[in-house]
């Protein structure tokens, strides 16, 4: 019991204090990423989550209020200024953001500067030099195999984003190949590495 207790204390410490972004686009992965919310709230994190129209179809906003603490931004616009768009706000705030599950969708809006939802509108926020952008692909093995992602992709890490790699296996669609959203202990720890 002793020796859980101080991997507890050991693991809150790169996260104590700070303020994350977890931007989380369409996919039935976005279940693993309550789990990394809950842990970073509980490690004494400020966790804001940013959801596209297609995350809330597979999580609901009232979910990761619960687990975060705070509110859930889905609309860019909202809040109770509307000439202080919380977005860029929190943009300028954030010391990492974790963008997770990835879909195709989103990594081809990031690599190209579509700003359409509140997740891309914030990442555009922040500055590149001074706060690390994660992401953490998840899709059909299909989709994960075009060429078009791949080249998204390779165009995000030339902007200095860090991609974690997607796990291979089972996936929801009943098919086997790469694009799993790796455990919620592997997005936890690459946070941890940059905060550190």
């Amino acid at each position: 019991m002793t020796h859980q207790g101080s991997n507890s204390n050991s693991r809150s410490e790169p996260f104590q204090g700070k303020h994350i972004g977890i931007g989380i686009s369409g996919g039935i992965a976005a279940y693993k990423v309550c789990h990394v919310v809950s842990q970073l709230n509980q490690a004494g994190a400020l966790v804001d989550v940013m959801m596209t129209p297609s995350a809330q179809k597979f999580v609901g906003k009232a979910t990761f209020q619960a687990l975060s603490g705070r509110p859930v931004l889905c609309d860019p616009w909202e809040g109770p200024d509307p000439a202080d768009p919380q977005h860029i706000r929190i943009a300028r705030q954030l010391d990492v953001l974790l963008v997770a599950p990835a879909s195709m969708n989103t990594i081809g809006r990031l690599a190209h500067g579509l700003t359409e939802d509140v997740v891309t509108l914030t990442a555009a926020g922040i500055e590149p030099r001074t706060t690390p952008r994660i992401l953490a692909p998840s899709m059909n093995a299909a989709m994960w195999s075009q060429a078009s992602t791949q080249r998204n992709l390779k165009l995000l890490q030339e902007d200095g984003w860090q991609v974690i790699p997607p796990d291979e296996g089972l996936q929801a669609c009943q098919t086997v190949g790469p694009g799993r959203l790796p455990e919620p202990e592997v997005l936890l720890q690459a946070i941890a590495d940059h905060l550190s």
